[in-house]
Protein backbone atom coordinates (compact mmCIF):
# COMPACT_ATOMS: atom_id res chain seq x y z
CA UNK A 1 0.00 0.00 0.00
CA UNK A 2 2.51 2.45 -1.16
CA UNK A 3 1.69 5.97 -0.28
CA UNK A 4 -0.02 5.31 3.17
CA UNK A 5 1.90 6.04 6.02
CA UNK A 6 1.81 5.10 9.41
CA UNK A 7 -1.78 6.06 11.36
CA UNK A 8 -3.53 6.49 7.95
CA UNK A 9 -7.30 5.71 7.68
CA UNK A 10 -8.83 4.19 4.69
CA UNK A 11 -12.54 3.75 3.67
CA UNK A 12 -13.49 -0.12 3.55
CA UNK A 13 -16.60 -1.44 1.80
CA UNK A 14 -18.96 -4.31 3.96
CA UNK A 15 -20.86 -6.74 2.61
CA UNK A 16 -24.40 -6.15 2.92
CA UNK A 17 -25.39 -7.01 6.38
CA UNK A 18 -22.03 -7.51 7.30
CA UNK A 19 -21.10 -4.91 9.33
CA UNK A 20 -20.09 -6.68 12.69
CA UNK A 21 -19.13 -10.36 11.29
CA UNK A 22 -16.16 -7.27 8.97
CA UNK A 23 -15.55 -5.43 12.46
CA UNK A 24 -15.27 -8.74 14.46
CA UNK A 25 -12.99 -10.01 11.82
CA UNK A 26 -10.88 -6.81 11.49
CA UNK A 27 -9.91 -6.18 15.11
CA UNK A 28 -9.13 -9.82 15.92
CA UNK A 29 -6.30 -9.15 13.13
CA UNK A 30 -5.46 -5.60 15.22
CA UNK A 31 -6.81 -3.62 12.61
CA UNK A 32 -8.27 -0.13 14.28
CA UNK A 33 -11.82 -0.11 12.89
CA UNK A 34 -14.20 2.50 13.51
CA UNK A 35 -18.22 2.39 12.38
CA UNK A 36 -19.74 5.38 13.19
CA UNK A 37 -23.83 4.59 13.89
CA UNK A 38 -26.84 6.53 14.26
CA UNK A 39 -30.23 5.72 15.67
CA UNK A 40 -32.92 5.76 12.99
CA UNK A 41 -36.77 5.62 14.22
CA UNK A 42 -38.94 3.56 12.09
CA UNK A 43 -42.54 3.06 12.06
CA UNK A 44 -43.63 -0.57 12.65
CA UNK A 45 -47.20 -1.22 12.36
CA UNK A 46 -47.95 1.02 14.74
CA UNK A 47 -45.19 1.83 16.91
CA UNK A 48 -42.71 3.35 16.56
CA UNK A 49 -39.27 1.62 16.50
CA UNK A 50 -35.49 3.00 17.02
CA UNK A 51 -32.80 0.87 15.35
CA UNK A 52 -29.13 1.34 15.13
CA UNK A 53 -27.54 1.36 11.41
CA UNK A 54 -24.33 2.66 9.95
CA UNK A 55 -23.48 6.05 9.77
CA UNK A 56 -22.71 5.57 5.94
CA UNK A 57 -24.46 2.21 4.77
CA UNK A 58 -21.90 -0.37 3.83
CA UNK A 59 -18.64 0.96 4.71
CA UNK A 60 -16.81 1.57 7.60
CA UNK A 61 -13.16 3.14 8.28
CA UNK A 62 -9.69 1.06 9.25
CA UNK A 63 -6.97 2.44 10.42
CA UNK A 64 -3.36 1.19 8.61
CA UNK A 65 -0.14 1.51 10.19
CA UNK A 66 2.28 -0.77 9.27
CA UNK A 67 2.11 0.97 5.53
CA UNK A 68 2.92 -2.32 3.46
CA UNK A 69 0.72 -5.28 2.94
CA UNK A 70 -2.43 -4.83 5.48
CA UNK A 71 -4.46 -3.86 2.36
CA UNK A 72 -4.37 -7.52 1.10
CA UNK A 73 -5.31 -8.39 4.40
CA UNK A 74 -8.01 -6.02 5.10
CA UNK A 75 -9.40 -7.25 1.27
CA UNK A 76 -9.38 -10.95 2.05
CA UNK A 77 -10.83 -10.50 5.63
CA UNK A 78 -14.62 -12.59 6.17
CA UNK A 79 -17.26 -9.61 5.73
CA UNK A 80 -15.32 -7.14 4.10
CA UNK A 81 -16.18 -6.53 0.29
CA UNK A 82 -13.25 -4.28 -0.63
CA UNK A 83 -11.24 -1.50 0.18
CA UNK A 84 -12.37 1.60 -1.77
CA UNK A 85 -9.34 2.27 -4.03
CA UNK A 86 -8.48 4.42 -6.70
CA UNK A 87 -6.03 3.46 -9.53
CA UNK A 88 -5.43 0.31 -7.71
CA UNK A 89 -4.19 1.96 -4.26
CA UNK A 90 -5.97 2.75 -1.30
CA UNK A 91 -7.66 5.77 -1.03
CA UNK A 92 -7.07 7.93 2.51
CA UNK A 93 -9.77 9.22 4.08
CA UNK A 94 -8.73 13.35 4.35
CA UNK A 95 -6.93 13.65 7.61
CA UNK A 96 -9.43 15.19 10.34
CA UNK A 97 -12.09 13.66 9.25
CA UNK A 98 -12.75 10.56 11.05
CA UNK A 99 -11.46 12.72 14.42
CA UNK A 100 -14.14 15.15 13.77
CA UNK A 101 -17.00 12.27 13.30
CA UNK A 102 -15.67 10.82 16.42
CA UNK A 103 -16.08 14.13 18.36
CA UNK A 104 -19.72 14.01 17.89
CA UNK A 105 -19.97 10.43 18.86
CA UNK A 106 -21.48 9.14 22.53
CA UNK A 107 -20.61 5.52 23.82
CA UNK A 108 -21.13 2.88 20.90
CA UNK A 109 -19.36 5.42 18.33
CA UNK A 110 -23.35 6.34 18.11
CA UNK A 111 -23.41 9.92 16.26
CA UNK A 112 -24.96 12.52 18.35
CA UNK A 113 -27.40 14.38 16.20
CA UNK A 114 -28.21 17.91 17.25
CA UNK A 115 -31.22 18.74 18.17
CA UNK A 116 -32.07 22.64 17.39
CA UNK A 117 -36.11 22.44 17.28
CA UNK A 118 -38.10 23.64 20.10
CA UNK A 119 -42.14 23.88 20.35
CA UNK A 120 -43.32 26.57 18.49
CA UNK A 121 -40.77 26.86 15.49
CA UNK A 122 -42.08 26.99 12.18
CA UNK A 123 -40.54 24.29 9.78
CA UNK A 124 -40.68 23.87 6.33
CA UNK A 125 -40.55 20.02 5.22
CA UNK A 126 -37.70 18.56 3.54
CA UNK A 127 -38.37 15.24 1.68
CA UNK A 128 -41.69 13.15 1.31
CA UNK A 129 -45.32 13.78 0.33
CA UNK A 130 -45.16 17.01 2.10
CA UNK A 131 -42.03 18.36 0.73
CA UNK A 132 -42.36 21.80 0.91
CA UNK A 133 -45.17 22.52 3.76
CA UNK A 134 -44.94 24.49 6.20
CA UNK A 135 -46.00 24.08 10.18
CA UNK A 136 -45.44 24.54 13.57
CA UNK A 137 -44.15 22.09 16.39
CA UNK A 138 -46.41 21.97 18.53
CA UNK A 139 -44.67 18.90 20.42
CA UNK A 140 -41.16 17.41 20.32
CA UNK A 141 -40.83 13.67 21.86
CA UNK A 142 -37.30 11.80 22.93
CA UNK A 143 -37.26 10.12 20.05
CA UNK A 144 -35.67 12.73 17.69
CA UNK A 145 -39.46 13.18 16.57
CA UNK A 146 -41.83 15.89 16.21
CA UNK A 147 -45.55 16.87 15.89
CA UNK A 148 -46.06 19.59 13.57
CA UNK A 149 -49.04 21.13 12.97
CA UNK A 150 -50.12 20.88 9.16
CA UNK A 151 -53.03 23.07 7.43
CA UNK A 152 -54.53 20.59 4.75
CA UNK A 153 -57.97 22.13 3.02
CA UNK A 154 -58.35 24.86 5.83
CA UNK A 155 -58.38 22.17 8.87
CA UNK A 156 -55.63 21.72 11.44
CA UNK A 157 -53.65 18.39 11.72
CA UNK A 158 -50.85 17.09 13.75
CA UNK A 159 -48.29 14.89 11.94
CA UNK A 160 -45.62 13.13 13.19
CA UNK A 161 -41.73 13.53 11.55
CA UNK A 162 -38.69 12.92 11.90
CA UNK A 163 -36.30 15.87 13.00
CA UNK A 164 -33.79 15.23 9.95
CA UNK A 165 -37.54 15.91 7.62
CA UNK A 166 -37.23 19.16 8.92
CA UNK A 167 -35.47 22.77 7.77
CA UNK A 168 -35.75 25.82 9.94
CA UNK A 169 -37.59 28.77 7.96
Amino acid sequence: MQGIEDEEWVLVQFKPNSDAIAVRNLERQNITVFLPKTEQTQRRGDKFVTMVKPLFPGYLFAQVNDGGNAWRTINSTYGVSRIVSTAGKPTRVPSGLVEAIKERCTEGDIVETDVKFSEGDEVKLASGPFADWVGKIVEMTADQRAWVLLDFMGRQTRVAFDTRDLLEI
